[in-house]
């Protein structure tokens, strides 16, 4: 397929997507009533119409919507003439054991309905909604009775998933060196070499003033820090989603994150979308399912009991609620390789004009529910000890932090988990893909670290096993909060969770020394147990520019 080809079917690809938006109609009422102006003249009328358009602020509005869709779900242009399985995942493999890993959790799921006789869903008498209509603001107040239930998978059931892929096509002995056996990832996918990162992550170099390093206490401000506000303060003014996403590379001030962040992701928080927040509020107060109950279970166990998060433990239960409430999120499983579960209404099973996707945005929780790791060198537990291991929803309590309207919070968490976090639970061949992190990581270590990797190798401590859990959860809970917030500026500025197997690399690296003294898994764990005095940014650094 040529360029032009390609160009083509990108740009029609972008219009069919864009024609039925909000943002379409209401610039089709704008360009109508725009009519009615003197100025607007029937012998220039296309001309007069676009000048309206960008004068009044709307052309930047498109350019934005495009700059969204162009990275949300963005697919090769061949791919895009590709069967419908492929457009997911264009490994056959791949799919065939995400279909095997989704089968698995949904019977978890029906298993515990049916053991517990808890059923899917159910509407809510009347007198109970109004109970929770009442204390929506106060929901950590209850105790509900929660033990019954139990985790519908835990992480590391995760882990042996993506450990066991094979390519039915590839010989491993086809490897050039023997340090592709060393690692848990035997999977051939095509990831950057450090040479290759240093070329994608230049912004990242130590040459380059970065926010995380160079607004350090002992730095003049006038030094770095006042002009690179100032550049944020404009790029807020002009609105312009690609700028913004272009200083986040360098990390966003604090005043201005919140902000930065909405424009980057194109997440405005207009009346409809508060409207749509309270319809998702509704859909709450009338029906019970199964999964709240995973909800509150780990909101109790972890932000109720933790020094960062427990004043958050409201908007949590909210947002959470909502969002397994939220029909949209389905959209994205249109380049998500998973695929959302189905249910069937009572006494219709196997009946497909019965059948609905449950939970309603199609998104099973897993090990909890709560949004961010064991707070700050907190041990991992067990599937059998508690939920007290977090869920695919890494972002939501981080970005309390940032944002304290509801709806405001809601549309950031959704545009970010439905952009670049549902890739961390789900087996594919992206580039951003959880596979793809775990094989990044394994081998910047083994190629920077081969005596550390072999050494853990050989003790039974594979660095992965270790890593994983900071990985799938992209270090929320395992950073201070402000450290984990410049990772995900970088994120967000360059698009990708490539930062987040460089910095678990980094990490091994900066504790190399220690690590090779350790005898047993248990002793590395106990290494690598607290991260929470870390410093992201010069830890990337040292490792992509300085080793």
């Amino acid at each position: 397929m040529d360029e032009g080809a390609d160009l083509s079917l990108t740009v029609s690809q972008l219009v069919r997507r864009l024609r039925g938006s909000h943002l379409h109609a209401e610039m089709e009422r704008e360009a109508r009533e725009c009519l009615h102006q003197p100025e607007i003249r029937l012998d220039t009328l296309k001309d007069d119409v676009r000048k309206f358009l960008r004068t009044s602020g709307w052309e930047r509005k498109l350019q934005n919507a495009v700059h969204r869709e162009l990275h949300v779900g963005r697919l090769p242009p061949s791919l895009l003439v590709a069967p419908p399985e492929h457009l997911k995942e264009p490994l056959a493999y791949m799919r065939k054991a995400q279909a095997s890993w989704e089968r698995r959790i949904l019977k978890s799921l029906n298993s515990m309905s049916t053991e517990l006789g808890v059923p899917l869903a159910r509407m809510r008498p009347a007198a109970e909604q109004q109970d929770l209509s009442n204390k929506w603001n106060e929901m950590g107040t209850d105790e509900p009775d929660l033990s019954r239930f139990r985790p519908v998978y835990a992480p590391k059931d995760f882990l042996e998933v993506v450990v066991a892929l094979r390519s039915p096509n590839h010989d491993s002995g086809e490897d050039a060196g023997a340090r592709s056996h060393w690692g848990l990832i035997q999977v051939p996918l095509d990831v950057k070499d450090i040479t290759q990162l240093r070329g994608v992550y230049t912004e990242l170099s130590l040459a380059t003033g970065q926010l995380g390093i160079d607004d350090n206490a002992h730095i003049h401000p006038d030094l770095f820090e006042n002009d690179y506000i100032d550049i944020g303060k404009r790029v807020l003014t002009e609105q312009d989603s690609a700028a913004a996403q272009q200083y986040s590379r360098r990390g966003c001030p604090t005043g201005l994150r919140a902000d930065l962040w909405a424009l980057i992701l194109n997440s405005v928080n207009q009346p409809q979308d508060v409207m749509y927040y309270e319809q998702l509020k509704a859909g709450v107060l009338q029906h019970d399912l199964l999964v709240d109950n995973l909800i509150y279970k780990d909101v109790k166990l972890t932000a109720s009991n933790d020094d960062y998060y427990f004043v958050f433990e409201d908007f949590l239960y909210q947002v959470l609620l909502c969002f397994s409430r939220d029909a949209a999120v389905l959209e994205h499983f249109k380049y998500n390789s998973a695929t959302p579960p189905k249910s069937y209404i009572q006494g219709k099973e196997g009946d497909e004009d019965f059948a609905v996707f449950y939970p309603p945005n199609g998104v099973i929780p897993f090990h909890g529910f709560s949004m961010y790791g064991e707070s700050n060198g907190r041990r991992a537990l067990d599937a059998t000890e508690s939920l007290q291991t977090k869920t695919p929803y890494l972002p939501v309590a981080p970005l309390c932090f940032l944002y304290n309207e509801p709806s405001k919070l809601y549309s950031v968490f959704r545009e970010m988990y439905t952009r670049y976090f549902f890739r961390l639970h789900a087996v594919s061949s992206a580039c951003s893909g959880i596979v793809s992190l775990c094989l990044l990581f394994e081998r910047l270590l083994q190629t920077h670290l081969p005596q550390l990797f072999y050494h853990l190798r050989q003790i039974g401590a594979q660095p992965l096993r270790i890593a994983f859990k900071w990985m799938i959860r992209a270090f929320s809970g395992y950073l201070c909060t402000d450290q984990l917030l410049f990772l995900w500026d970088r994120i967000l500025g360059y698009d990708s969770l490539e930062p987040v197997a460089v910095l678990a690399a980094a990490i091994f690296a900066f504790r190399a020394e220690n690590l090779m003294e350790v005898t047993s898994l248990a002793s590395a764990e106990a290494v690598l147990a607290d991260l929470s005095t870390l410093k992201v940014m010069p830890l990337i650094q040292i490792f992509l520019f300085a080793i």
